[in-house]
């Protein structure tokens, strides 16, 4: 994926999917992607991400919107420390690793809830969610789901990983 295609994608969503953004124009958001923020974008959206707009806060993000996590994105613990300290089976990622890579930040609880109320997704997998130092310091991480037409936040090790727990990335505009 080059920076054209990138652009174009992210064009055509904010014009097809204004529910994530109410009235934002594509003049508006176009003079905000510098090369850096591009490079992240095709980052995310080329390990599944599904790139959309978002309102959220009074601010304007790029947000994975996948319905389901996609494969590149599962199969990773929270982070580093969580997986180096695993005495086997270590994942060979984690994902704010791999968050950091993109340039991109973990969504957080109270984004990930904002997005349910937008469109349901991950009503079979799971994803992993900023956690906050105070559960990390104890070892946990935070995830989430939407089962039963709820979203859930739940707590788990942050060395655990799963073939159904991804993660979901944002950038702010």
């Amino acid at each position: 994926m080059d920076k054209m295609q990138v652009l174009s994608l992210l064009k055509q969503r904010l014009e097809q999917n204004s529910f994530t953004h109410k009235t934002l124009k594509w003049e508006e958001v176009s003079p905000l992607l510098n090369e850096q923020v591009i490079n992240t974008l095709i980052q995310m959206e080329q390990s599944g991400g599904q790139i959309h707009l978002v309102n959220f806060n009074q601010r304007l993000l790029v947000v994975d919107m996948f319905k389901e996590a996609p494969s590149e994105r599962v199969s990773v613990c929270y982070d580093y420390e969580a997986r180096v300290g695993r005495k086997s089976a270590a994942p060979s990622s984690s994902a704010l690793e791999e968050a950091m890579k993109m340039g991109a930040l973990l969504v957080d609880e109270a984004l990930y809830y904002h997005l349910q109320i937008l469109t349901d997704f991950d009503l079979k997998t799971s994803t992993w969610l900023l956690t906050p130092e105070e559960v990390r310091k104890q070892g946990g991480a935070l995830f989430g789901d939407k089962r039963y037409g709820r979203t859930f936040i739940y707590h788990n090790g942050a060395d655990s990983y799963y073939r159904v727990r991804g993660f979901r990335t944002f950038i702010e505009l």
